[in-house]
């Protein structure tokens, strides 16, 4: 007998299976009656298909390129190797450049001017590989969520990159390994996740280790400036909201990376461009980055 599509019992009845389907036949003393109520005669059977034999379109799997190459592909532990290696390299190489632009004599209050340049970089590149790549870029997450992601972007790059106009690289460093800390914080009370003790005791101990590690070098003094402090606290703050936020935007509306890269970046460069405006700073940063431009090339 059968109710609503679905088996609703094989008692009294010889129940074969054969090639996705389940043949329900009476035996010859007994009569039942289908789920239309029509009484069904001696030794009559019904088919039911239960799709077995016709597998549905099976999701393809999507593939993840770095600089053209198919890392997805690789096999896990070389996929670990490659994107962390790049990581650090890169990390160092953006730290390096990032204090040898803050050397250059005035460059000290046009930290912003020069986030709002990495943004809008970060916007072109993103928008490249979207077009490239076939995805578009129609969005799934609201522009509300966008628009919060963009703040907390600007305030913990803008926030990071002034700092480094009061305190020395090695300075910075300090208090940014410590912001595995207030991330963890900030994922239990946003996010409701629960770390084990084993897993907050790695962290207070990773981060103890790296502020050993960067005060090891004992030719390179860090450099205190109570501005900077504040400046370099406020993007730790910043970090520890935004990145559990984008995880719970991210998994909530299936949103691609590069989609957050683009539409988080390109509404923070408005943000910052805004705040630039407002302040009188644009066109004075904007002269100091033509000079130095300028006299890089004389010399």
């Amino acid at each position: 007998m059968t109710r609503g599509g679905m088996i609703t019992g094989c008692s009294d009845k010889c129940c074969m299976r054969k090639s996705g389907e389940v043949s329900l036949v009476t035996w010859p003393d007994r009569a039942l009656q289908d789920s239309s109520g029509r009484r069904m005669s001696l030794r009559e059977s019904v088919s039911v298909n239960l799709g077995e034999g016709e597998p549905g379109p099976q999701p393809s799997k999507k593939v993840v390129r770095f600089f053209g190459l198919p890392v997805s592909e690789f096999p896990i532990p070389l996929q670990l190797t490659l994107l962390t290696s790049f990581v650090f390299v890169f990390y160092l190489m953006y730290g390096y450049v990032l204090e040898l632009i803050f050397t250059l004599d005035g460059m000290q209050p046009y930290g912003w001017y020069l986030t709002l340049v990495q943004f809008a970089y970060y916007t072109l590149f993103a928008l490249i590989q979207l077009l490239l790549s076939g995805e578009g870029i129609s969005r799934k997450i609201p522009l509300r969520t966008y628009a919060v992601i963009a703040f907390l972007t600007v305030g913990t790059m803008g926030f990071s990159n002034s700092s480094v106009g009061y305190l020395n690289y090695p300075t910075q460093v300090i208090f940014k390994s410590c912001k595995l800390i207030p991330v963890m914080i900030g994922s239990v009370l946003i996010l409701g996740k629960r770390y084990s003790f084993a897993e907050v005791l790695a962290c207070i101990c990773m981060s103890v280790g790296l502020i050993w590690f960067t005060l090891a070098d004992s030719t390179v003094q860090p450099t205190f400036s109570i501005t900077g402090v504040v400046l370099v606290s406020l993007a730790l703050l910043c970090d520890a909201v935004i990145g559990n936020v984008q995880e719970g935007a991210i998994k909530k509306y299936s949103e691609g990376a590069t989609h957050v890269v683009l539409y988080s970046y390109s509404i923070g460069f408005f943000i910052i461009l805004a705040g630039l405006v407002m302040t009188n700073q644009l066109l004075s940063a904007a002269s100091f980055a033509a000079q130095v431009k300028c006299n890089s090339w004389l010399s």
